[in-house]
């Protein structure tokens, strides 16, 4: 489920050519009327439209009223193009998680009743609810369902938030399977209890696809001031018109309404739709899905992250770290038996002692082909694995399970034996027992592993201003060690899942923006209540869909990339709105001037640009208006690049670059424009 799905690049003709056919689609003014600004641009459009035809019914002159009636046209397709490239970035991206539905494979029986050799290999998403599958050690289980027969060892850390497997078998209270869970030993034949088509895959298509998100209170404020500042504009115009009237200024009501449509804030509000959606899609090309706007937009202002323990901060899986001998027993010749008494067995701790007696004691496997041998595979029923070899029975086990093997009693085991088990034990590990016949040779030590780097990259939220707190149901002891090892702020040790809801409505109390990360069913109510609730794609289906964002990647510290993320939205979308309240200003002064000149010569000091005439001033601007929509698209769906800066500096910057920068270029644009315009005699 973690194949990165591949970006594709801006403008890809499988892009670009669907989007092309969106635009058109969105012209329906019932999907419009959510942009105001756009929307008035729309009934702008088609009034020049009419006016136009009317002009030509008649026999007037069309030449620069078709032309205004084309660029506002432009303008608007210009709008739902950038809309419809950024949705279809993000249905680029469905394709990819498609792919990924067929990965998990399931061996469904012919009946309950059939042999287990007898399956059909099929993918997990063909599975029907009633349907029986046999899973085998190594693989996983395709989907929610119970246990109907046999009994094996399951890795269901993310449920339980403990890394120790738990034992499954038929009837009873432990005959519960969970769907992406492991089967480590024996087999089990599972009845699958779930709906198809219901699956996580086919949720998250949906929304990749429809593309459609509520909005954000901050865009929700931001619309209504490109509304009010529409307004504003509206009434400017209507007031120049009586003006134009009372003073005697002869100003067609196609220059009137192509004036407003170059006044309203039509950049951003052609582009604002295309920023959010964009924001959603970045993440998903980071491997994490957003199932909400207000999230992304959210996670830029994080104060505190909470972060679960095992399978979050922890690999999950117990792996081994160290041996420790008996009295008596050489470090070497514990390994040796270690090792031979792990050759079968096939589950990740298993695989960790063959890791750790190669890697630290340069042991090597054994060539055993001449050798009469007998091999014993990990079982949840005996919970021993081991080998019978020359002569030699080796045993690597539970504890309890390797003093009865040895033919005595823990409180008769060498007393070093029984100290180094409650060692592992008092540090929260899980010690195992090996025994070479009835001589016990030492501890192996099983601890949940931090992930690698992952202290790095707690420093790294650290520098961002953001506060790490490791949860988890560990006693303090357990917890502290963990916590240390991983460079987290804090820990909240022996949580259950009231006290993680607690402690995130407490910090929301205080103005905090909570983030928290988790995996298990027991994370659940904490990732609904976070304001960034990023749940495991490793974890249960109650964890994926309490939270609001999931990551397919199962990284804890991927925060940061979605804290940049955040930040990058709103950085865009203050950057772009700079630039366009910046753009209509400076388009107020360079063509009011233009039009009222011949009837108030005193305002030639005012023209700077020196337009050709009032039908250039306002076509120029018309184009000009249209062209820039499309020319910072790439800027909306890339976004500005995100610097972690101070709100002061930045806010110098977005008024330097954007706001600097939304004046002059209009003075720019509209007079090259207007050189063209005159040169080609188009009005």
């Amino acid at each position: 489920m973690s194949s990165k799905p591949t970006a594709p690049s801006l403008f890809d003709a499988a892009i670009v050519l669907p989007a092309i056919k969106d635009a058109f689609i969105k012209l329906d003014p019932r999907l419009l009327v959510r942009n105001p600004v756009i929307f008035v641009t729309e009934v702008v459009a088609a009034l020049v439209t009419v006016l136009c035809l009317r002009d030509l019914v008649i026999g007037q002159g069309i030449v620069f009223s078709a032309q205004i009636a084309a660029w506002l046209w432009f303008t608007v397709l210009f709008a739902t193009f950038a809309e419809a490239v950024a949705e279809g970035r993000g249905k680029a991206q469905a394709e990819s998680l498609r792919k990924t539905k067929s990965d998990l494979k399931a061996k469904r029986l012919a009946s309950p009743t059939a042999a287990n050799s007898n399956y059909q290999v099929i993918d997990a998403t063909k599975l029907n609810m009633g349907d029986v599958v046999i899973v085998e050690a190594g693989d996983l289980i395709p989907g929610d369902g119970e246990v109907i027969e046999g009994v094996a060892s399951v890795n269901e850390s993310a449920i339980t938030g403990e890394s120790a497997p738990v034992i499954r078998e038929s009837g009873g209270d432990r005959s519960a399977v969970t769907g992406g869970t492991m089967v480590l030993s024996d087999w089990i034949k599972v009845r699958i209890t779930t709906q198809p088509g219901s699956s996580f895959i086919d949720r998250m298509i949906a929304l990749v696809e429809g593309a459609e998100r509520q909005k954000t209170p901050n865009e929700i404020a931001l619309s209504i001031l490109l509304s009010g500042m529409t307004l504003i504009f509206l009434i400017a115009v209507v007031t120049l018109w009586g003006f134009a009237g009372y003073s005697g200024t002869v100003v067609s009501i196609t220059v009137l309404v192509a004036l407003l449509v170059t006044l309203i804030p039509t950049t951003i509000g052609g582009l604002l739709s295309a920023i959010g959606i964009a924001g959603m899609d970045r993440l998903i090309r980071f491997n994490v899905i957003a199932t909400s706007g207000r999230a992304v937009e959210a996670a830029g202002d994080v104060d505190t992250l909470l972060l679960d323990k095992t399978g979050t901060i922890t690999f999950g899986n117990r792996m081994a770290t160290e041996f420790i001998a008996v009295p008596g027993i050489s470090d070497e010749e514990l390994a040796s038996a270690v090792l031979l008494a792990s050759l079968a067995d096939e589950t990740p701790e298993g695989r960790s002692i063959i890791a750790l007696a190669q890697g630290d004691y340069g042991l090597r496997e054994p060539d055993l082909t001449c050798k009469k041998i007998t091999t014993i595979p990990f079982a949840a029923q005996t919970r021993l694995s081991g080998i019978d070899i020359d002569g030699r029975s080796v045993r690597k086990g539970a504890v309890d399970s390797i003093v009865k093997f040895a033919g005595t009693t823990l409180e008769a085991a060498p007393p070093a034996f029984r100290q180094a088990v409650e060692r592992v034990a008092r540090t929260g590990g899980t010690p195992l027992g090996v025994a070479d016949g009835s001589r016990i040779l030492g501890v192996v030590h099983l601890k949940d592993v931090v992930k690698p780097g992952i202290k790095e990259r707690f420093a790294e939220l650290r520098a961002m201003g953001i506060r790490t707190v490791m949860v988890t149901g560990d006693n303090p002891i357990t917890a502290a060690a963990i916590a240390s090892e991983a460079g987290v702020d804090d820990f909240l040790a022996e949580a259950t899942p009231e006290e993680k809801l607690a402690y995130i409505r407490k910090e929301q109390t205080g103005g905090r923006l909570i983030a928290m990360c988790g995996d298990g069913t027991n994370d659940a109510p904490a990732l609904a209540q976070a304001d960034v609730g990023v749940a495991m794609q490793t974890g249960t289906q109650a964890a994926r869909e309490a939270g609001n964002m999931v990551d397919l990647d199962s990284s804890p510290t991927k925060l940061i990339e979605i804290v940049g993320i955040g930040k990058q939205l709103l950085m865009t979308r203050g950057s772009l709105t700079t630039f366009s309240i910046a753009n209509d200003v400076a388009k107020y002064f360079a063509i009011i001037p233009a039009l009222f000149i011949a009837t108030y010569p005193a305002l030639g000091a005012l023209n700077v640009m020196r337009l050709s005439s009032p039908q250039s001033a306002i076509l120029s601007a018309v184009i000009f208006n249209a062209l820039i929509i499309i020319a910072l698209i790439p800027l909306a769906l890339k976004g500005v690049a995100y610097r972690p800066v101070g709100a002061a500096a930045l806010l110098r910057r977005n008024l330097l670059v954007y706001g600097v920068g939304g004046i002059i270029v209009p003075f720019i644009g509209i007079k090259a424009i207007d050189l063209v315009v005159a040169a080609l005699h188009l009005v």
